[in-house]
């Protein structure tokens, strides 16, 4: 009998492409029993499958591919069959050499179409010898490799059509590496790892931005706002194709744009908000800002903590969603700007509760950021503890639904 998904955690890894923009997540279930031991492999892995369709996570993550394991056991399973074809690599954890009703099943599933990745390669050995032909991704442990064994592991296959993934990939040092000697996916939250130094400069792109998001948090007049844009066309082009792209979807505007300023009033001062500090996420010369991994999570995190809050967490509900939101975002600063969260808040103005839950995790809204973080850093007993702290005592399960949610609204572009 497979664990319930209620009790399991769901965690997801990034998987970078070449270009550094999100091309999958791996999904794994984290479950303890009460004495706080393990589940079996096989039942989290079926587990996790049916939690793929429970919560809904082939539109959740769009054109986002899912890597789950599986293993000998469940790879005969008939449940695998019906997980999407091109949604969904199938990463085979076997322990020892494939045996020949393995070897027929891979085959089989090829054959319909499925996605197959071979994990923990560690060369052409008995192994991984009869599965080559087989898949289309290898992963390698970036972690586990010896100076020089990469790019030693990488020669080993670059003549077949595979794609090559490095998996603990921490820093960018490690990608640029990777990257370097042929691997074409990147599997770990290196993006996300902040480089800090304290009193460095911004540039003149985030300097204006932080402007904006100081006018309009001030609930500036919206003549200076207004000028203030004028200064900056290309976010003023951008500015106007977004409220122009919600009037055409059949939204709330009935009217043609008429003015810079009658965009800001249609746009609205929170979005706008929302927009500007998202913005201060990508990185410079980004050709699509939107795509940017850093960008995603935070806008993933701004997003689950608006949920949490609005599940019942919050007295305040209609003021807590947007501090929530913007607690998420801005707990992602120092990533993208290399400051401290404390000297960014120096620049910024925000909410006294915003600015105690960043720099203290105090508040609510601190509590709901510590589970974030604890969650992004697949720490199941960190969020078990920090779920029962907060009001009403929210289980894991709606944890994992949020974070459903929360992809699905980030790959509909935020609708």
């Amino acid at each position: 009998m497979t664990e319930p998904i209620s009790s399991a955690l769901l965690f997801r890894d990034p998987i970078l492409d070449r270009k550094q923009e999100i091309a999958g997540y791996h999904l794994s279930l984290r479950s303890d029993d009460a004495t706080g031991k393990l589940r079996p492999r096989h039942e989290l892995s079926a587990a996790l499958i049916g939690a793929y369709s429970e919560l809904g996570l082939q539109s959740a993550l769009g054109k986002a591919v899912a890597f789950i394991g599986i293993d000998a056991d469940l790879l005969r399973d008939d449940l695998v069959e019906f997980l999407p074809i091109n949604a969904v690599v199938l990463e085979l954890l076997l322990d020892g050499p494939p045996d020949p009703a393995t070897l027929a099943r891979c085959r089989s599933l090829r054959e319909r179409g499925h996605q197959l990745a071979l994990t923990d390669y560690r060369g052409i050995e008995e192994r991984s010898r009869p599965l080559l032909p087989l898949v289309g991704v290898v992963k390698i442990d970036a972690t586990a490799a010896r100076p020089g064994e990469l790019a030693d592991l990488a020669g080993s296959l670059r003549n077949l059509p595979i794609r090559l993934l490095a998996e603990g990939v921490d820093t960018r040092e490690q990608m640029e590496h990777c990257r370097s000697v042929g691997f074409e996916l990147f599997q770990g939250r290196y993006f996300a790892h902040p480089e800090i130094i304290s009193g460095r400069r911004l540039s003149a792109s985030q300097a204006t931005l932080i402007r904006l998001i100081n006018l309009v948090g001030r609930d500036a007049d919206s003549a200076r706002i207004e000028d203030a844009f004028k200064h900056e066309p290309a976010l003023t082009l951008n500015l106007l194709r977004i409220v122009n792209s919600v009037g055409y979807r059949g939204g709330r505007l009935g009217q043609p744009i008429t003015s810079l300023r009658h965009a800001i009033t249609l746009f609205g001062r929170r979005p706008l908000q929302r927009w500007l500090s998202l913005l201060l996420l990508a990185p410079a010369g980004a050709t699509d800002p939107a795509r940017a991994p850093l960008l995603q999570v935070a806008a993933l995190r701004g997003r689950m903590m608006e949920l949490l809050v609005q599940s019942g967490l919050s007295r305040s509900p209609d003021r807590a969603p947007d501090l929530a939101f913007l607690t998420g975002i801005l707990s992602m600063m120092p990533a993208a700007l290399g400051l401290p969260i404390d000297e960014i808040l120096d620049q910024i103005a925000v909410d006294s509760e915003v600015r105690n839950a960043l720099c203290e995790h105090r508040g609510l809204l601190g509590s709901v950021l510590a589970l974030l973080e604890c969650f992004d850093s697949d720490d199941a007993p960190c969020c078990d503890r920090m779920l029962s702290q907060l009001p009403g005592h929210p289980d894991r399960h709606t944890l994992n639904t949020c974070l459903s949610a929360a992809l699905r609204w980030l790959n509909a572009g935020g609708e």
